[in-house]
């Protein structure tokens, strides 16, 4: 069976567990379904809204190839991924990572993997908006994060 990711990047926010349905629906196969959904931090207090930017069309395709890196990689029966991008308050859903499989650990590592390279490869940036009304600021990336992704690199 060959499994095409569902990857969206958009504005609207999302429910986690209408996704899971929907990739689940009059599906059998299915025996482990491991989601990821990552929210935006107040950062103790101090942020009001983290601003996501991208660039469309080459987002969506970075997430595709990541998204079927994983299908390659572990016997997935599905595979959601969505993003979204635009000025999101804390508390709000930022990403979402649903991976099905007919067994758990393929799942959690397929989805485990996802996130480390989104994190790492995405296209997107982040911009921090303060509540003290400070010039907002772009968001560096953790050094934790490649950490994280490298990994995958020879396993």
């Amino acid at each position: 069976m060959t499994v095409t990711p569902l990857v969206r990047v958009q504005a609207e926010d999302f429910d986690a567990g209408q996704e899971a349905q929907e990739l689940t629906r009059n599906r059998k196969d299915v025996g482990a379904l491991v989601s990821f959904v990552g929210l935006c931090r107040d950062e103790a207090g101090t942020l009001s809204a983290l601003e996501l930017e991208h660039y469309p069309g080459m987002a969506e395709a970075e997430l595709t190839r990541i998204a079927n890196q994983a299908i390659d990689r572990w016997p997935l029966t599905g595979l959601t991924v969505v993003h979204r991008f635009g000025k999101i308050p804390p508390g709000e859903n930022i990403v979402l990572v649903i991976a099905a499989s007919a067994h758990r650990r393929a799942a959690f590592e397929a989805a485990d993997f996802l996130m480390d390279f989104l994190k790492t490869r995405a296209p997107f940036w982040k911009k921090e908006h303060l509540v003290s009304g400070e010039e907002s600021t772009w968001v560096e990336a953790k050094s934790g994060d490649d950490d994280d992704a490298a990994r995958w690199v020879n396993t």
